[in-house]
């Protein structure tokens, strides 16, 4: 796995473009890099002191290329893959074999070592059924347990995946996916693709993470003139646009907005060489969402908040954080 899927041998150059027919163009970097043990416990003991709890990920079913590419036998197709270099949602997906549960079972036994994190993540998002529907191995499988079709086979790849994280004293969490295929009482969810999937599920009882694109998500751009930003996936989150999001929606009753365990702020670093311009996308719009989730809707006060933000970016610049100035084009 560190030898093979850790690396790639190019990057994309720029920003792949959705339904276009551009021509790609790859830096001819190898790039890769890996966590030892050590490595993460060192992350986890640093995060513990300033009580902060680091939730693993270990993306299934989808998501699984790097994998597949070191452990071909874990694929449907039986080619050799290379890892991925570019950007995406990509077809190739785990094998729904008792053999591939297993070796993610022990891939997540592993986790559970280095990670006292009471919830474990296992992702669940972007899992194209398109080589289940087209493997005979696959389609046996959902015969042979009884399923109707190929979300309720990712269901069950995930309801293994939640007892078996059960018996070892944790929890599931995944993104709002894995409600497709039904999922098992105690897993959690984080709603990504907007809020409905986090509705639905914190009415059926679930915990939930509110986490959808158009509040949360810091890898989009934070100004409508891109040509004087950092390159970026696309999509336009503003500062105020994140300090006005709600996490508990309205349409969920009383009884059931315990369910909400709070927000999460996504920032995925495809498009960021760098820890600098990690720094310029997170902060401080992660400021404005850690108020959102810290206080209640009937507190914040926008223009009080620019008030007080402007002490808290002294902080940061004394802490040489790359964080983007306020007076920067909107």
């Amino acid at each position: 796995m560190t030898q093979i899927g850790a690396w790639r041998k190019e990057t994309l150059v720029g920003r792949l473009e959705s339904n276009s027919q551009q021509e790609l163009k790859f830096d001819g970097i190898p790039h890769g890099g890996l966590y030892t043990q050590d490595d993460a416990r060192e992350i986890v003991e640093y995060a513990r002191v300033r009580h902060i709890n680091v939730v693993p990920e270990i993306e299934m079913p989808g998501h699984a290329q790097a994998a597949i590419a070191a452990y071909p036998e874990l694929g449907n197709t039986g080619q050799q893959l290379e890892v991925g270099t570019k950007w995406g949602v990509i077809e190739n997906i785990f094998n729904p074999k008792e053999t591939t549960i297993l070796f993610l079972q022990d891939v997540l036994t592993e986790i559970l070592q280095i990670f006292p994190s009471k919830f474990v993540h296992i992702g669940g998002d972007e899992a194209v059924k398109t080589q289940w529907k087209a493997s005979a191995e696959a389609q046996a499988r959902i015969n042979e347990l009884g399923l109707k079709n190929e979300e309720e086979l990712q269901g069950y790849f995930t309801r293994r995946m939640a007892e078996f994280l059960t018996s070892k004293g944790r929890r599931l969490i995944g993104w709002d996916e894995i409600l497709e295929g039904g999922i098992p009482s105690d897993a959690a969810v984080m709603s990504w693709r907007g809020e409905k999937g986090g509705i639905a599920a914190a009415q059926a009882g679930h915990d939930v993470v509110m986490a959808p694109t158009g509040s949360t998500y810091f890898d989009y751009y934070q100004s409508k003139d891109k040509d004087k930003e950092p390159l970026a996936i696309g999509g336009y989150l503003p500062l105020e646009v994140v300090y006005h999001y709600e996490p508990v929606p309205k349409e969920i009753a009383m009884e059931f907005s315990k369910h909400v365990l709070g927000s999460q702020g996504q920032l995925w670093t495809e498009y960021m060489p760098s820890s600098k311009q990690v720094e310029y996308m997170a902060f401080p719009r992660l400021t404005a969402l850690a108020e959102v989730t810290w206080s209640s809707k009937e507190e914040r006060n926008f223009p009080e908040f620019l008030e007080r933000l402007n002490h808290h970016l002294k902080r940061l610049a004394i802490l040489d954080v790359n964080y983007r100035r306020l007076d920067s084009v909107n």
